[in-house]
């Protein structure tokens, strides 16, 4: 007879450097009958803090009791000073989607979505065109058509805030929207909002970046996926990714190979946030993979 699956669990936490941490945060998983499945380390450096992510389960045929050993690590993470957080790893990030008129991130996301190797669930679409609507709908997902009205930006994002709130998301994803979101909506979602930009930033701004780049003759091409701030795309930088290019590209083809690393790496970014794998340290984050 198979053993029935046992439920995983995440642990995440940061707290000012010293030693006996990592000891301690295992010791206490083991008397609880935790067994480890996946640990990462890493001291950083500029704020001098331990950062450490476990992934565990019980070690026996008998479940963890998982919430008396949230209770009894209290008593660690005060010893340690330590930002913590439990959560089962079933337990998926719920995520909605804003795009504009191109749709190559979002048919990408649905895509890795679909086949179940994107760990979220996406809970609908907002879009300020209607451009999306057939292939969001074709997915079986809401769509939502959130215009530019007369009333104006205010308004508009007004409404986008509490479709955020009304379908429980928990992270939004700008995948090419193409709308700059008030300082105070970027504060409202303060690291629950995840922007692809279409450069290895600092990159060319407005409209064509590619033709732009075609016309500077450049050699590198890439793509940034960074957390929003009000500080426009200088959010903390989650990842990003380049290839090489040269003279006998033309700029539909600078787009297309633009258009596919963008797709990457904003998969990469909203993967790595589901799995809980980023912290951040100002303007500085440290991806635990």
């Amino acid at each position: 007879m198979m053993t029935p699956q046992q439920p995983s669990y995440i642990l995440t936490l940061s707290c000012p450097d010293g030693v006996g941490i990592v000891a301690a945060v295992t010791n206490d998983l083991a008397q609880h009958g935790a067994l480890l499945t996946e640990a990462q380390h890493f001291r950083e450096p500029v704020s001098n803090s331990s950062i450490l992510r476990i992934v565990f389960e019980s070690g026996s045929a008998a479940p963890l009791d998982i919430e008396r050993l949230k209770q009894d690590f209290e008593a660690v993470a005060g010893r340690f000073r330590m930002s913590w957080s439990i959560r089962a790893a079933s337990l998926r990030q719920r995520v909605l989607v804003a795009v504009s008129k191109q749709g190559h991130c979002l048919k990408s996301m649905l895509h890795r979505w679909e086949v179940g190797t994107l760990p979220v669930d996406i809970v609908g679409v907002v879009s300020n065109h209607e451009t999306q609507r057939r292939l969001v709908e074709w997915h079986g997902l809401p769509f939502h058509y959130l215009p530019m009205e007369p009333e104006g930006k205010a308004a508009q994002e007004r409404r986008m805030l509490q479709l955020f709130r009304d379908s429980s998301a928990d992270l939004l994803v700008l995948a090419r929207y193409m709308q700059i979101l008030s300082s105070d909506l970027c504060r409202e979602l303060a690291g629950k909002a995840i922007n692809i930009h279409h450069s290895f930033l600092p990159g060319f701004k407005g409209a064509q970046p590619y033709h732009q780049a075609y016309a500077r003759g450049v050699k590198l091409i890439g793509a940034t996926s960074h957390y929003v701030t009000d500080d426009l795309d200088e959010g903390p930088i989650i990842e990003q990714a380049v290839e090489r290019v040269d003279h006998t590209m033309t700029p539909e083809q600078l787009t297309t190979l633009g258009n596919e690393i963008e797709s990457v790496v904003l998969n990469r970014a909203v993967q790595w946030h589901a799995e809980h794998r980023i912290f951040e340290f100002g303007n500085r984050t440290v991806i635990l993979r």
